[in-house]
């Protein structure tokens, strides 16, 4: 879980490979690096630490202008200068920095013979001195040394007799190219090059790109040539400013009405009071024949799921199940003709998530995805699916990403649900939902001072809980995973009847619980949990939609009530959904965390 950066051409290569670092941070690391070629030689600068420890080491002006650099996550080896990348042969010839696990390092170790030294822990290293065994130009070399490996690469390698060719290769960690004027790069990562070119190229696994000013060279493992075509990217550079805000999480916090808004653009058929999703490729035949949905994801993209198993299953009659993708993929699942699978993710490069659509599409099901990052792997690969539209997101901990994946939701409910269930009056009345949810988030934002004074009220707290029913479990579930990833603050999240059956025995007067209670059905056995809480000494910390008629009652059981609009079960997750996150990142802040980049935390998790 790492980052690529990659440069050659005519312009000076340090200041761009710095920079490329830098708008890599958001996705975590532990130590960084880069391998310049100057008149000739090779030289490899590396820090354990933040980017500023490599910047003092690093000459901006030196004269080269061919280059890679990464930022690390420690895997295998600590966190040290000798394990961060790039890593080189012992004569220093050549220079390669990975993304990835090499399976079988050890094998390889052997093959080279106990005469090779090795100046770090890492398995990565290997690939350096495997270079020096083979013969021919760099590409070919690198395909020898590819044939060995087992395992998952993103790799960049220059060579110091090669001083303007760079060769990347993927294999399960992504790289991308980008086309310049008389320039080219590659990164793991679109932040890193967007700043430079809009005309990008995603290799696919099992290929390898040799990169010169002048162009690019893409073939499969057998060096036979593919012919790739570049995408044109628009307006993607503006989302990786603070844009005057405090912190990247906070931005993309505030930036939701816009961002839902990008979502639902284009998506509601009035006429027919449905929604159009033209990318699922799917016609109205096909979803009457689909008689379950399998929904897979990990982290905040499988409690988007849950959620949008609930409203699927509540407009379309067809039941739906969420689970992990990548315990989905380890249980040999059965895979069915008339299962709907839908995986969903943020960056659309998630391991396990590919990991298993590949394997639902390997044993003959249709799969679609919910996804942000045009372009990407996942993208690429299933049969159809929704674009999220809501812009690249930065810091670690998803707010705007996973709030568009709820809207893609709603949107793919009501299609489904009028395709099958409900009526054209209740169509309607969802699609006037959806088009005064981005107004409805602003209200929720408004509520802000409330929200940070109750995370400074509860900030020492050692633990908390957050509890909900049915519909209000899985944005119990996200509102645990937000306060404890970026305020370390231990959270759980339970439905609200199995409290009785463990969870009661931890409430003390020093745990807030977290209540989520819309208005729905369930609202009398939910406040009835309140009331189980408060008896044990609990504090409780309602967020609630429910009508004037329960707030006297809500009122006298819980500590704080933070009041968000009542809509209906379509949106209202979303509008839990910004609570949770505002919660979480005013506790983050006063407790003094690293918002953006919570510790041991990536953005995309590209390794298994």
């Amino acid at each position: 879980m790492c980052g690529i950066v990659a440069y050659t051409g005519s312009k000076p290569v340090m200041p761009i490979l710095l920079d490329g670092l830098k708008r890599l941070e958001y996705r975590g690391y532990d130590s960084a690096g880069v391998s310049v070629i100057s008149r000739k030689k090779l030289k490899t600068i590396k820090a354990a630490g933040k980017l500023n420890h490599l910047e003092a080491k690093v000459d901006r002006n030196i004269s080269a202008h061919c280059g890679i650099g990464h930022t690390r996550w420690a895997t295998h080896g600590g966190p040290t200068d000798e394990n961060a990348h790039p890593h080189n042969d012992t004569k220093k010839r050549f220079a390669i920095v990975h993304n990835g696990i090499i399976e079988n390092v050890e094998a390889l170790k052997a093959s080279l013979g106990k005469a090779t030294k090795y100046n770090s822990e890492t398995d990565s290293e290997v690939i350096a001195h495997l270079l020096t065994q083979q013969t021919g130009d760099l590409a070919s070399r690198v395909l020898a040394v590819l044939s060995q490996i087992v395992g998952t690469y993103g790799l960049a390698v220059v060579d110091q007799n090669n001083p303007d060719t760079i060769v990347v290769a993927r294999n399960g960690s992504p790289v991308i190219l980008g086309i310049g004027d008389g320039e080219m790069l590659a990164a793991s990562d679109m932040s890193a090059i967007i700043r430079h070119t809009d005309q990008v190229i995603h290799l696919d696994d099992g290929e390898l790109a040799e990169l010169t000013p002048g162009g690019f060279k893409v073939m499969r493992m057998d060096a036979s040539i593919t012919n790739k075509e570049a995408i044109t990217l628009k307006d993607l550079n503006a989302h990786y400013d603070l844009d005057g805000h405090p912190h990247f999480l906070y931005r993309e916090i505030v930036d939701q009405p816009g961002t839902i808004s990008q979502t639902i653009s284009g998506r509601l058929d009035e006429r027919f009071s449905t929604a159009h999703l033209g990318g699922l490729n799917l016609e109205a035949r096909d979803l009457i024949g689909v008689k379950r949905i399998t929904i897979l994801g990990c982290g905040s993209a499988l409690y988007a799921g849950m959620a949008g198993a609930s409203m699927i299953e509540s407009l379309a009659r067809i039941p739906v199940v969420a689970e992990p993708a990548a315990e989905f993929r380890y249980r040999n699942p059965v895979i069915e003709q008339d299962t709907l699978y839908i995986v969903v993710s943020q960056s659309g490069e998630t391991f396990d998530t590919l990991a298993a659509l590949r394997e639902v599409r390997r044993k003959g099901g249709f799969v679609l995805g919910i996804v942000n990052s045009v372009g990407s792997t996942i993208a690429r690969e299933v049969d159809g699916g929704i674009y999220m539209h809501a812009g690249p997101e930065v810091s670690v901990a998803s707010t705007k990403g996973y709030s568009s994946m709820l809207v893609a939701f709603s949107l793919l409910a009501l299609l489904l649900g009028r395709s099958r269930d409900i009526s054209p009056q209740r169509g309607t009345s969802i699609i006037n939902e959806l088009k005064q949810l981005p107004q409805h988030v602003q209200q929720v934002l408004a509520l802000e001072p409330d929200i940070a004074k109750l995370a400074k009220r509860y900030k020492k707290s050692s633990s908390a809980f957050f509890i909900g029913r049915t519909h209000g479990f899985p944005i119990a579930l996200e509102g645990a995973q937000k306060l404890k990833e970026i305020s370390y603050i231990h959270a759980e999240a339970y439905p609200a009847s199995e409290l009785k059956h463990g969870p009661l025995a931890l409430v003390t007067k020093d745990t807030p619980c977290f209540v989520v209670l819309p208005n729905d059905d369930l609202l009398p056995k939910t406040i009835s949990s309140i009331e189980e809480i408060k008896a044990r000494g609990g504090p409780v910390i309602a967020v609630t939609s429910a009508p004037a008629s329960e707030s006297e009652r809500i009122d006298k059981l819980a500590k704080a009530v933070i009041r968000v609009p009542d809509t209906g079960e379509l949106t209202s997750p979303v509008l839990f959904g910004v609570v949770f996150q505002l919660l979480a990142y005013h506790s983050a802040v006063s407790l003094g965390r690293d918002v953006d980049q919570p510790r041991n935390l990536a953005k995309s998790v590209t390794v298994e």
